[in-house]
């Protein structure tokens, strides 16, 4: 038995229906394939116009890893689903909150307390089904990156908010010959326009840069393409009570993490396709 349903007898004038010749097989199936490549062709066409056909390949065949599923993480990979990246290895070890309902692209109260690879995951496999999606719940060191990247990866993007796995993940990129493209702090931020995408040493204003530049010196890293902000961070009160490790100091506005994810997104899309 199949699916749990019993088999049904056939009716007696089934034995006397014709078969179907083999051209009239030939050419269901030919339909089938045709209405499948239409759905593909239609799902991809306005990224084709821009793109081209060779582009959408492109796109389908590359493998990207997105470390960290949080504002600009998880807008980031919903971007890259929606482009047609072929294949998504995503790596986050938190749960959905409440309080990351202002800003991420997988909270919503009816995940508040799933896994965010558990969420992210079954958002990518929504919007884009034929993608092979890798979901790891895990807590990424700089003694462990490796081992979510034992596979073939053409790129990986950075948006987690500890420095020594950012430095860990540069330092792996650039001994393995991965592309790499970081996130830096979007928080206490209010102006997308001071986005700017620059190698880490030639930022300027960011905390979070100037932190990641100096380990990343002594690391000997050679380079590091990150997006950051040159806007001053507001100063921003912590609340009353409350420890130093609860980071209450930091506000976010809905728009700046999802648009700095929205913009890695573009970069590693450009780079992949071949736009300069």
């Amino acid at each position: 038995m199949e699916h749990g349903l019993a088999p049904v007898a056939p009716h007696p004038a089934a034995s006397a229906a014709p078969a179907l010749d083999e051209g009239a097989a030939l050419r269901a199936d030919e339909c089938g394939r045709a209405g499948a490549q239409a759905s593909h062709d239609a799902r991809n066409e306005r990224t084709a116009r821009l793109i081209g056909h060779d582009g959408v390949k492109r796109l389908a065949s590359a493998r990207v890893a997105v470390f960290g599923l949080g504002g600009v993480g998880s807008s980031c990979a919903e971007a890259l689903a929606r482009a047609g990246v072929g294949t998504l290895i995503l790596i986050d070890r938190d749960e959905v909150e409440e309080s990351n309902i202002n800003r991420q692209a997988l909270a919503f109260y009816s995940t508040i307390g799933r896994r965010k690879a558990e969420v992210m995951a079954a958002m990518v496999r929504d919007i884009a089904p034929a993608a092979q999606v890798i979901a790891h719940d895990a807590f990424v060191t700089e003694d462990c990156v490796g081992e979510f990247l034992d596979e073939r990866v053409d790129y990986i993007v950075d948006a987690v908010d500890t420095v020594t796995t950012k430095l860990a993940l540069a330092a792996y990129a650039e001994a393995h010959g991965i592309a790499y493209v970081g996130s830096m702090g979007a928080a206490n931020k209010r102006y997308p326009e001071a986005l700017r995408f620059a190698d880490i040493y030639r930022t300027q204003t960011c905390p979070l840069c100037r932190a990641v530049r100096k380990q990343a010196r002594k690391r000997g890293i050679g380079r590091m393409r990150v997006l950051y902000s040159s806007e001053q961070p507001v100063a921003v009160a912590a609340a009353p009570g409350a420890e130093r490790r609860e980071r209450t100091e930091l506000g976010t506005l809905s728009f700046m993490p999802p648009i700095m994810g929205q913009m890695i997104a573009g970069d590693v899309i450009k780079s992949i396709v071949g736009i300069d």
